[in-house]
């Protein structure tokens, strides 16, 4: 068959719709899903609980493929890279991060997952706003950057002891996440699915610069822990750093993230909003700064992520001081 289904990206509805239509019962689905996510099982010869006839059948019309890894990188620290290809040409490239915890058990692993090639939003203090938007990364693509980070501690491992090693999703790679709206909310709602990764809803992220129509659609759509990146406490310095401010100033933000955390379910995710804030020398790093930010939170259920700015060529900021980052924080807590 020229072009094989791939049910990497399919959700659990999606893969009974497909089973259904290939005259197959429902449940077959959940089979499936639990062969590729849970065991990082691609072949379908080795799925041992489907008749040999279905398995035939899959051989045939479908597969299961996650986007080519072009570099890897694993640090003595824990911290691993994955650069992957995902089309043609020079720039069709995404990278991923896996971001252990520093705590005594290590067992929380953060993975850092991108959701466009590039990114319309051309934030002043971002590298991947430079190079501009090529396009939207289907639901295969995202939910692969997973799948691989997982692979890589199984890699080895018997099958029936595979286990999902990955404990937190933030979605905050490339991309803005909101305006690739179906295909992120696919990938998470395998993120939650328990035939798929069965993750807890607090331990799924979805970081947006503000886009606030689409914050209201998310709450109406699936229930995941929400992040902002704030990078300034006034509207005419975030005009200046993240321009979809214009669009929707702070006012209309804040409002959107009240209206989020006021659509909370008893065992929700909603709890409060994460800040995040990359600290810039001289720009957003002042005490009427961290003065603004208190005024500006003061109602809102957050919790504050200040980031040292990592700097790359022709940037045009350089990183607040460790004593500046230090003292902002002060005024904040």
């Amino acid at each position: 068959v020229a072009n094989k289904v791939n049910l990497l990206g399919m959700t659990r509805v999606q893969l009974e719709q497909f089973f259904e239509q290939m005259g197959e019962k429902k449940f077959r689905a959940g089979q499936v899903m639990k062969w590729i996510h849970q065991y990082g099982v691609t072949d379908f010869a080795e799925m041992t609980n489907i008749s040999g006839k279905l398995r035939e059948k899959l051989e045939k019309v479908c597969e299961i493929v996650a986007p080519e890894v072009v570099h890897k990188n694993y640090s003595k620290d824990g911290t691993r890279k994955w650069v992957f290809r995902v089309g043609e040409g020079e720039g069709s490239l995404v990278e991923t991060v896996l971001i252990p915890a520093d705590d005594k058990t290590g067992a929380r692993k953060t993975l850092c997952i991108s959701s466009q090639v590039g990114c319309a939003l051309d934030c002043s203090f971002c590298s991947t706003g430079k190079q501009g938007f090529q396009r939207d990364l289907t639901p295969a693509e995202i939910i692969g950057q997973l799948w691989v980070a997982n692979q890589s501690y199984m890699e080895d491992v018997p099958v029936a002891d595979r286990t999902r090693t990955v404990t937190n999703v933030v979605m905050m790679g490339m991309g803005e996440p909101l305006l690739n709206f179906d295909a992120v909310v696919s990938a998470m709602s395998l993120m939650l699915d328990d035939f798929a990764y069965g993750m807890s809803k607090r331990r799924v992220t979805l970081s947006t610069s503000g886009v606030v129509p689409m914050i209201d659609k998310l709450s109406e759509t699936i229930d995941v822990a929400l992040a902002i990146s704030l990078h300034a406490p006034n509207d005419e310095l975030r005009n200046e750093l993240v321009p979809i401010n214009k669009k929707y100033p702070l006012e209309q933000l804040i409002a959107a993230c009240h209206r989020y955390l006021r659509k909370d379910g008893n065992e929700s995710a909603r709890k409060h909003v994460t800040i995040e804030y990359v600290m810039l020398d001289g720009v957003n790093d002042q005490p009427e700064h961290a003065q603004q930010m208190l005024r500006l939170l003061k109602d809102l259920p957050s919790k504050i992520n200040l980031i040292p700015f990592n700097p790359f060529p022709h940037a045009p900021y350089g990183r607040s001081s460790r004593n500046r980052i230090i003292a902002f924080q002060k005024t904040l807590s």
